[in-house]
């Protein structure tokens, strides 16, 4: 008896709270740019200034409507959880897109939740409910599937065709991969390992890597994600990484630059500025950053 009051009570407690949860949250960034954070509905971008790009793009996209017939009969198994940004370009183009394929479709919208997630860099790319935690959100719109409560694929930040064949192939189980799979080895890697014993083993991920990542941004916009998500060490390693897998970029250097100097290691940080600017001389944020540590020496 005394268990199942408890249980009573615990239950009533987590409604509640889910009750209590804010949603369609909105806030102005930099004091004078509105932008939406947390879970929010189709609704809250229907109005506003959201609605500029979100019902254009909505409206004019036609779906293809023999594979939407295919995407109706095996999508409402699954729920889709959706991370984006009112303030990304990609988000502002794609997730109007999926909402019009969803529709369609007849996915009951109640399977689906979306989460606008912030850019500022002290909160980038989360969202004040934590929903992105452990999720691997380094890119946003970022979709992801699941079935009996198991994650089963995503599509990142873009499909690799269309939605209508990605979402056949994540549904019929036809071996989709999704873009940025250079980060997916690495997640799973730090995952599986943990950080100490990926440190030792991360030399052999190298040539996979050096194979997968497309462009220096991948494992960048990833470390920062790690970085700014209290995973310091972690985004530093990545970081540094990203310099062997691009050692002719200069961005890849600023970028290692940028996270030493935020934890203080100044000496490192200006070796990695020099490197840099020695790659691109015209590079005005650098010759700042260097000008700046010179300046507390």
């Amino acid at each position: 008896m005394k268990n199942l009051i408890l249980f009573s009570i615990a239950f009533t407690f987590s409604i509640l709270t889910n009750y209590a949860q804010p949603f369609n949250t909105e806030i102005m960034q930099n004091g004078e740019t509105p932008m939406l954070l947390g879970k929010i509905n189709k609704e809250a971008l229907s109005v506003n200034t959201y609605s500029e790009w979100f019902l254009t793009n909505y409206e004019a996209y036609q779906p293809n409507k023999e594979k939407v017939v295919a995407i109706q009969k095996l999508l409402p198994q699954y729920t889709i959880t959706v991370f984006f940004g009112t303030w990304c370009g990609d988000s502002k183009k794609e997730l109007p897109i999926f909402y019009k394929i969803l529709e369609e479709a007849q996915f009951p919208l109640d399977r689906l939740t979306v989460i606008a997630v912030s850019n500022d860099s002290e909160n980038y790319k989360q969202s004040p409910g934590g929903e992105e935690e452990g999720l691997n959100i380094h890119r946003v719109p970022t979709f992801i599937f699941y079935k009996d409560g198991k994650e089963i694929n995503r599509i990142v930040e873009h499909p690799v065709n269309t939605f209508e064949d990605d979402i056949l192939q994540i549904i019929q189980d036809k071996g989709y991969v999704p873009n940025y799979n250079a980060v997916t080895i690495v997640n799973d890697a730090l995952t599986e390992m943990g950080f100490e014993k990926f440190q030792r083993k991360s030399k052999k991920l190298l040539p996979k890597l050096k194979k997968e990542a497309e462009h220096l941004g991948e494992l960048s916009t990833y470390s920062s994600v790690l970085f700014y998500s209290e995973r310091k060490a972690e985004g530093l390693y990545i970081a540094e990484m990203n310099t062997i897998l691009f050692p002719n970029e200069s961005y890849s250097y600023e970028n290692l630059a940028n996270k030493l100097y935020v934890t203080n290691q100044m000496e490192k940080a200006l070796l990695n500025y020099e490197k840099s600017l020695a790659i691109n001389p015209n590079n005005e944020r650098v010759k700042i950053a260097i000008a700046a540590i010179k300046g507390k020496e």
